[in-house]
């Protein structure tokens, strides 16, 4: 029966030798083909920012991502999606992945920023502008930590360690068993957004007693920035100015209800947007109010501009300028009523003026008062930090717990008191140093200011994502609507022959994390595939010499008698 089998076998592959692979090929993918890959993890990313900014293109430049996981422990980062965790960044290991022209890399925050410890957050801080310096076609992304993907950074890191200390038989065959995990984004390549709107508000409080009165003004900045859009919340820079202005707004108000109070000056309130990105609401709005047009509060009696940046922490106010005010002039009388009301009400704060020219060789203003210098507006900002360059006023990790609420109602009321003593010219009066107004009914309230900023900080306020619909423009344009009068909203939009902003799209994708054998295991499984087909025709095609050969060594031996 054997006999005949073979030979069955024998003319089959002699005769028709394709008829073999309709035989065998199908069975063999069948029982080898492997399963289709599963999504071991879809998670939302956040992508580094991308925008140019007067022909300076500032960010990453790519967003599609499709390759192999890999943490900076290994080796050869080219072509493999880099995964690292805040706790462990450095720039350094960055530099190392774009060097190696790594395929993306994708940073593992912890899902409460807050809880995060200091030192690390200031080692963020500061290597985010640098991050930003130059642009790069890496793929930059930013994930929320969750226990899913803390166990895909953990067999990455598993798998990329082990490896530097290993044999090249025993990587080979690691590399060949080891299961990797392929990063895959849904979105599409970035492009530019066309027609996109910059929105600014602005209100105003009439004075009473002439038609040339003075006019103050009173500028705060509403977005935020930091190295990723989404993640962008700016609690203290600038959410505290906004609220602060807001509260101003309310408080002087109701001054200005009662006729006893209404005082002889303007006061003009300007929400502005795109303050991130170079002012350049502000920079519009000024445009719009002093070259086109012939009736505006900006062009007649400007007494000073007061603008309102960063003031939700800290035991120090500074008053920040262009030029130091001349004695007599009413920002002089304001800087003497702040150093007064800071003197006489809150002695633990530390107030001082800080003098800075204006370098228009940079490409970026220092602080939002600088668009007003440059028209000759006599123009101030005040904040508690010292120097535009602190890392804290552009940061991801400036969130909500940063500011400490007490502090920004304090100055608060600071602010407000000094702004009435030169509305009312109290000093020159001869009113009492520590005579406090905001009392009692007309106290600041910090439960109000608490509401802004939580609102502000519960949504990204990144000028990309801040469209004239936004939720965050209509309720802040119906906030100043109940204190103010003549709301108006302004826009700007960049130059379609020379813009000086240019933002893009695909900031926020979904990532999927699919488990998958690396490529040397199919090459391994083909070679395996090939020897087994090759043994199995052999074994077929001399299957009466291998009979012979079985049959012997398995035959009983007969003893000799």
């Amino acid at each position: 029966m054997f006999e005949e089998a073979s030979e069955v076998f024998d003319n089959m592959f002699k005769s028709s030798f394709p008829l073999t692979f309709i035989v065998f090929i199908p069975a063999v993918l069948i029982l080898v083909s492997p399963l289709p890959a599963e999504a071991a993890h879809e998670f939302t990313v956040y992508r580094m920012q991308q925008y140019d900014l007067q022909g300076q293109p500032y960010g990453t430049r790519n967003a599609i991502l499709n390759t192999e996981a890999r943490t900076v422990e290994a080796e050869v980062l080219s072509r493999r999606c880099v995964i690292m965790r805040l706790p462990d960044f450095s720039y350094q290991e960055y530099q190392k992945a774009l060097r190696q022209s790594a395929g993306a890399v994708v940073i593992i925050l912890p899902k409460n920023m807050s809880a995060v410890p200091q030192d690390i957050v200031q080692q963020f801080m500061e290597l985010e502008p640098e991050m930003l310096a130059t642009e790069t076609i890496v793929p930059v992304y930013f994930a929320m930590e969750d226990n899913e993907l803390l166990s895909i950074y953990t067999q990455t890191l598993t798998s990329s360690s082990s490896q530097g200390s290993l044999s090249a038989a025993e990587v080979l065959l690691h590399t060949a068993t080891a299961n990797g995990f392929q990063m895959v984004t849904s979105g599409s390549q970035s492009k530019a957004i066309s027609d996109w709107a910059i929105t600014s508000l602005e209100g105003r409080l009439a004075g009473v007693g002439g038609e040339d009165l003075p006019t103050i003004v009173v500028v705060a900045h509403y977005d935020s920035f930091g190295v990723a859009p989404w993640l962008s919340y700016g609690a203290d820079s600038n959410a505290s100015g906004v609220s602060m202005l807001l509260e101003l707004a309310r408080l002087f108000s109701k001054l200005y209800t009662y006729k006893r109070t209404h005082a002889g000056y303007n006061l003009l309130f300007f929400v502005s947007g795109g303050g991130k990105f170079n002012y350049q609401g502000t920079k519009r709005w000024l445009e719009d109010n002093l070259d086109h047009t012939d009736s505006s509060l900006l062009q007649d009696n400007v007494a000073f501009v007061l603008c309102l940046d960063t003031l939700g922490n800290g035991d120090s106010l500074h008053l920040h300028v262009s030029k130091p005010p001349k004695e007599g002039t009413p920002q002089y009388f304001l800087l003497k009523e702040l150093e007064l009301v800071v003197a006489s009400q809150y002695p633990e704060v530390k107030f001082s003026m800080v003098h800075k020219k204006i370098n228009l060789a940079d490409d970026m203003l220092a602080w939002e008062h600088e668009r007003f210098g440059i028209r000759r507006l006599p123009a101030f900002t005040l904040s508690h930090l010292p120097s535009h360059r602190l890392a804290q006023r552009s940061s991801i990790m400036d969130v909500r717990p940063h500011v400490d609420m007490q502090k920004l109602s304090r100055n608060t009321k600071v602010v407000a008191e000094a702004l009435a003593r030169v509305i009312y010219n109290l000093t020159e009066k001869g009113a009492p140093r520590d005579l406090q107004i905001f009392t009692e009914q007309m106290q600041v309230q910090e439960e109000q200011l608490s509401a802004v900023v939580d609102w502000l900080t519960a949504q990204p306020r990144a000028a990309q994502l801040v469209d004239k619909d936004s939720s965050v423009v209509t309720t802040l344009e119906y906030h100043l609507g109940h204190y103010l009068k003549d709301v108006k909203r302004h826009y700007v939009k960049a130059d379609k022959r020379d813009p000086e902003f240019v933002f893009y799209d695909q900031l926020k994708q979904t990532m999927n994390a699919y488990r998958v054998k690396p490529a040397i295991f199919d090459l391994l499984l083909a070679v395996c595939i090939a020897a087994y087909l090759g043994m199995m025709y052999l074994a077929i095609r001399n299957f009466g010499v291998l009979y012979s050969v079985v049959r012997r060594i398995t035959q009983p031996k007969t003893k000799v008698h």
